[in-house]
């Protein structure tokens, strides 16, 4: 008894200590209920370790109790702030340089299970069918409820070609869904780009890395280099988020001056101003950017800021609301700490978080058929015996080519037909083309 007296003694002066020592540079700076020494809370915290240390059914090493105890100390401020054990530390790193081993999906934690934010573009989690807002409840046939956020993540990576059954419950659907995923070497590659048609982009950003900003510059000028681009499509849809300076590097690129992003914490440090700088990559060509559910942190960075400032329309479905900012903060055991420092706000002072950004121009998730086909085909004019002819050659060409061009791409009822792939790009591409014909619409007098 008077051996674990004089460990307890230990353990609660190792503690004050360390408040003590840091009360002059940092409580000090505290309001002055903050300044208050928590003798109770640690008495309280001394007595639970040393009853875990000699009374658990197995020993348990001095330092698992610590590191437990940090990660429930974070766990518990909020979805986002966590500990880092070296080896999560360092697959950090590698995860925002653009590969790193998984299943290729974002996660965070709700009401103890693990919530799909958004899965990565062609990896084994996308192409197995995982889908934004699905809650994880077994890993294999482990339970998710009680895991922390970093033991889930940890039972999900794994050597590449290995399997795991995820079970999730998804919204509309009745019972959980199995879905079996086989692990890979996860290769985000960050930045996509096509031309949906003749002065028409598309750029699709599935991650913000470190390189991103640059890498959106390069596509959009390699489309450029195929002719003038009357409008782009910035696809931001189930983009989870990334590197801060990614996201204002890539506002930055659209935008000409005024404020991007600012930050607002408790520290000066967490106070930070993000301004775009000169040159629009675009040189004002009308902008649409696609969001949803899954689009979140970095991604309604960039939404927020082109909102804003009135440079871009935002369709979709309302964003994730993730609009806080965690900072890493290494620990001298080569781990870190994942700490939410801040939360940002769009230019014009609005707080993203829990909130999300609201679309301009909303489009529920919607799937396409063809209506079905009857027998015979409409009667048109020019299907009119004795009908008369245009009586002009140019455009008889024209209506020839228009049709054999229609054919090509399969036409109202083609497979390559993009309202059936994607509505909602579908309906930016018309957006863009009707801000198009407004501009060059001629002036009255």
């Amino acid at each position: 008894m008077l051996r674990q007296r004089n460990f307890l003694v230990l353990i609660f002066g190792v503690l004050l200590g360390i408040l003590i020592s840091t009360g002059g540079s940092v409580l000090a700076e505290r309001d002055s209920d903050m300044n208050a020494i928590p003798f109770e809370g640690l008495k309280t915290f001394s007595e639970v370790y040393g009853r875990i240390r000699q009374d658990y059914v197995e020993p348990v090493t001095d330092q698992k109790l610590l590191e437990d105890a940090i990660r429930g100390m974070l766990a518990g401020l909020d979805p986002h702030s966590a500990y880092l054990d070296q080896e999560q530390y360092n697959e950090l790193k590698v995860g925002t340089t653009g590969q790193f081993g998984g299943l290729g999906i974002e996660v965070g934690m709700e009401n103890g299970f693990v919530k799909v934010i958004a899965p990565i573009d062609d990896t084994p989690a996308q192409k197995a069918g995982i889908k934004a807002g699905d809650l994880i409840i077994r890993l294999d046939d482990k339970p998710v409820k009680g895991m922390s956020l970093n033991d889930a993540v940890k039972l999900m990576r794994g050597e590449p070609g290995s399997e795991i059954v995820l079970t999730v419950v998804r919204e509309g659907v009745e019972q959980p869904l199995k879905i079996k995923i086989v692990r890979d070497v996860i290769k985000v590659k960050s930045v996509k780009s096509r031309l949906l048609e003749e002065g028409y982009g598309y750029v699709r950003i599935t991650s913000f890395q470190s390189k991103t900003g640059d890498n959106v510059i390069e596509a959009v000028n390699e489309l450029k280099k195929k002719g003038e681009l009357k409008g782009l499509v910035l696809d931001l849809r189930n983009n989870p988020g990334g590197v801060l300076n990614a996201a204002v590097a890539v506002s930055d690129a659209f935008l000409e001056s005024g404020l991007i992003v600012y930050t607002d914490g408790r520290v000066e440090d967490a106070k930070m101003r993000f301004n775009a700088t000169p040159n629009d990559i675009l040189n004002g060509a009308p902008i649409v950017v696609l969001i949803n559910s899954g689009s979140a942190s970095a991604s309604e960075i960039v939404a927020g800021a082109l909102q804003d400032h009135r440079r871009a329309i935002i369709m979709g479905e309302k964003t994730f609301g993730k609009g806080s900012v965690q900072t890493i903060l290494p620990t001298s055991n080569g781990g870190a700490v994942k700490l939410t420092t801040a939360r940002y706000y769009t230019p014009s002072g609005r707080s993203i978080q829990a909130e999300g950004i609201s679309p301009d121009v909303p489009i529920s998730k919607v799937k396409l058929e063809l209506a079905s086909q009857s027998e015979f085909a409409p009667i048109k004019e020019a299907d009119l015996l004795n009908h008369l002819e245009n009586g002009n050659e140019k455009s008889q060409k024209k209506d020839e080519s228009a049709k054999k061009q229609e054919s090509k791409d399969g036409g109202e009822n083609g497979e390559e037909n993009l309202a059936l792939q994607d509505y909602p790009l579908n309906e930016a591409l018309n957006l863009l083309k009707g801000i198009n014909i407004m501009r060059s619409s001629p002036k009255k007098n």
